[in-house]
């Protein structure tokens, strides 16, 4: 088994003792990815959908880096503090993904890192 780190200044760096990503055989693992601006390293103002669209573009920005896309993704988990959210970012989910979609779990949870309404991660396929 070959592991390595995948990493990209395009998503936000990690928060703490993680990799953005990391790539084993033909499979790319990344690690829960919150609505940070790599830019500027804090979660910008915006709602639900503002920041499903910086959580899933990040989510691209570390499956180009690691030589795939999102259209190669076969799981995909989204955590949620308000399952209210759910359709809201089901609507920007879809302009991300394409049929025939990944699989995927939407989880309410209590909180998330920095204050996050919304973080996701992804099992993408590299070849």
């Amino acid at each position: 088994m070959h592991r390595r780190p995948v990493h990209t200044d395009k998503a936000p760096a990690a928060v703490g003792p993680y990799s953005q990503a990391i790539a084993v055989d033909s499979l790319l693992f990344t690690s829960g990815t919150v609505p940070i601006d790599p830019a500027t390293g804090a979660i910008p103002e915006g709602n639900i959908e503002d920041h499903a669209h910086l959580v899933f573009r990040s989510l691209g920005a570390i499956a180009e880096a690691a030589g795939t896309s999102l259209a190669n993704a076969v799981k995909v988990t989204v955590f949620l503090t308000d399952m209210g959210d759910f359709q809201r970012v089901n609507a920007v989910y879809r302009q991300y993904f394409t049929e025939p979609y990944p699989a995927r779990s939407a989880v309410q949870v209590a909180a998330l890192p920095l204050g996050a309404t919304i973080e996701a991660e992804a099992i993408i396929a590299l070849r």
